[in-house]
């Protein structure tokens, strides 16, 4: 990291651990999931909803928290959120009933969806244009990171307390919920939301100190910016934005992501692992989205965002093709699923993976961006809870039904590397108010 971008990467990284514990509480449920299950006497569609009541709240939490960003500013949002990620991991893990764990998750979930709007749209505002996708990209590694955590946590934990392990497992996450609210004290205002609030002074200080070169000009061109009228984002303008946000949050929910996320040691007991390796071959594909997450991350301002969304479509297409033949076959010798997840969690991480968080706070114009990015947010939301709620009902206990999903999934991958191609801009290396120029229509 170059010496004048050192204060800037520290913000972000501060920051991005919204997304530590976003990816926490994203994958923790996968190692208390069947033990719920049994506890409470689900049945597949109680399971579905049981799982996915995080996910209700992330749509929420995404659809409604761009406004009071907009308005009281990013900062007090983020404490907001690191509030409710400790308040949801301890008292879910102290219920003694199936609403009160559903009502604890739901809140849980709400801090997951504000933390996927806010932290990168804070993250993309206070960077450089020549750093920013890297710095954006931060957000989605340590949601990596946290599902790795999560993974090991749960594999050290699952049988640490006997029926009640699931408890350990889940209230741990509390402990970096209260580091990420301390450690927030250590971040300004975002500098275009200082400019909006009539602070042009103290958000030049910002600018200088994360490095921004030619800060009045900058400041000039965000001053345009704001002169806009307040907008409504559902505007025939600003069509070119909302589809491709729209796109990108689909696509990264319909590579499957979130259901081998929410399941992978469901999905290898299918397989027919022991219940021991299917609690260690998650801690596997944590480590390989982790490595090729952080590959992302290096290469996305110079690659570019199109080029890597292109070549992890097709990657991605390949692996779910052979996971999909895998249960349509029952073909579970040797250690070939696990190699064909690992494959493609590698093509997602430096694709969509990378990608996704950086290209929807880029594409919206100042004057809306937090709606836009909420828009985004909620996108994937919603598909997360509808692809999550389905899959156990579609899979069951069948391999074919593994197929089946998995099939799915490799099909809208080969979709998604066509409208890449066809319609997503390239934005690296363009300040916000360049992209936003080309991709607003005029009045």
């Amino acid at each position: 990291m170059q010496k004048q971008y050192s204060t800037v990467f520290l913000w972000s990284i501060i920051v991005a651990l919204g997304g530590l514990l976003f990816g926490f509480d994203t994958a923790v449920i996968s190692g208390v999931e069947k033990t719920i299950q049994q506890l409470f006497q689900l049945s597949p569609f109680w399971q579905g909803f049981t799982i996915s009541s995080a996910l209700i709240g992330t749509v929420i939490g995404a659809l409604f928290s761009g406004s009071p960003a907009d308005k009281y500013g990013r900062k007090p949002m983020l404490f907001l959120t690191g509030a409710l990620f400790g308040l949801s991991a301890i008292a879910s893990a102290l219920v003694t009933n199936l609403p009160l764990f559903i009502i604890f998750r739901f809140i849980g979930g709400l801090a997951i969806g504000a933390s996927s709007v806010i932290a990168p749209m804070y993250i993309s505002e206070i960077s450089p244009a020549s750093v920013r996708g890297r710095m954006t990209a931060l957000f989605q590694f340590n949601v990596i990171t946290g599902i790795l955590l999560a993974y090991v946590s749960n594999y050290f934990l699952r049988d640490i307390a006997g029926e009640d392990s699931w408890r350990y497992m889940l209230g741990v996450g509390s402990v970096p919920s209260v580091v990420f609210f301390f450690l927030l004290f250590l971040v300004p205002e975002s500098p275009r939301f200082l400019i909006k609030s009539g602070k042009t002074a103290e958000a030049k200080n910002v600018l200088e100190r994360s490095g921004v070169p030619f800060v009045d000009k900058e400041i000039e061109e965000i001053e345009r910016s704001m002169q806009q009228k307040k907008e409504n984002l559902f505007s025939m303008r600003f069509i070119k934005p909302i589809s491709i946000a729209f796109l990108v949050a689909m696509f990264n929910q319909f590579s499957g992501i979130n259901a081998i996320l929410y399941y992978a040691p469901r999905i290898f007991e299918l397989s027919g692992v022991s219940a021991a390796d299917a609690y260690l071959q998650p801690i596997l594909i944590g480590i390989t989205n982790g490595i090729f997450t952080m590959v992302g991350l290096v290469i996305i301002d110079k690659v570019g965002r199109k080029k890597l969304l292109i070549a992890g479509s097709v990657g991605m297409t390949v692996c779910l093709g052979l996971v999909a033949r895998s249960f349509y076959m029952q073909d579970f010798e040797g250690y070939g699923l696990l190699i064909f997840l690992m494959g493609y969690i590698m093509f997602f991480a430096f694709s969509t993976g990378a990608v996704i968080w950086v290209l929807i706070s880029e594409v919206f114009p100042n004057s809306v961006r937090g709606q836009g990015q909420s828009l985004g947010s909620f996108t994937h939301w919603f598909f997360a809870t509808i692809i999550t709620f389905l899959f156990p009902v579609v899979v069951g206990d069948s391999p074919i039904g593994g197929g089946y999903a998995f099939t799915f999934f490799a099909v809208m991958m080969i979709v998604q590397a066509i409208v890449v191609w066809k319609y997503f801009p390239e934005t690296k290396g363009r300040t916000l108010e360049e992209i936003s120029d080309e991709l607003v229509a005029k009045e």
